[in-house]
C-alpha cells in the first residue's frame, strides 16, 4: 500500500495545507467538494501544488511533520522543507478534465 503526502493552496501566496493518506484521488475530491468540515474547508484550501508518495505511514507521517514544522512547535512550511518547484498545480492526469485519474 502506498501513503501520500500533500499540499493544497487556496490561492498563490494564500493558506496551505498539509495532509496525508492512502488514498489521494479520493481525498482530494473530498477537499474539493468540501465533504467534511475542516480546516481546509473553512479556508477554501482546494488546489493540490504537491504530493510525494511513501511505502509506510510511519514514513509519510514524519514527513508531513518535516514539512510543516510541528515536532518543533512551529506551525508555517518552512523554506527548507518545501521541495524545491513545488508551487505549480500538480495533474495526476492529463486524461481527467479535473485533473485526477479515475
Amino acid at each position: 500500500m502506498s501513503y501520500w503526502v500533500y499540499i493544497l493552496a487556496s490561492r498563490p501566496g494564500g493558506t496551505l495545507y498539509v495532509g496525508v493518506t492512502n488514498d489521494l484521488v479520493r481525498r482530494i475530491y473530498e477537499h474539493r467538494e468540501g465533504l467534511a468540515e475542516s480546516f481546509s474547508k473553512r479556508y477554501d484550501v482546494k488546489t493540490l501544488v504537491y504530493f510525494e508518495q511513501h511505502d509506510t505511514i510511519a514514513a509519510a507521517l514524519q514527513r508531513e511533520k518535516n514539512i510543516t514544522g510541528r515536532a518543533s512547535g512551529k506551525s508555517t512550511l518552512s523554506s527548507q522543507t518545501i521541495p524545491s518547484g513545488w508551487i505549480f498545480t500538480t495533474r495526476l492526469s492529463a486524461d481527467a478534465e479535473d485533473g485526477l485519474p479515475g
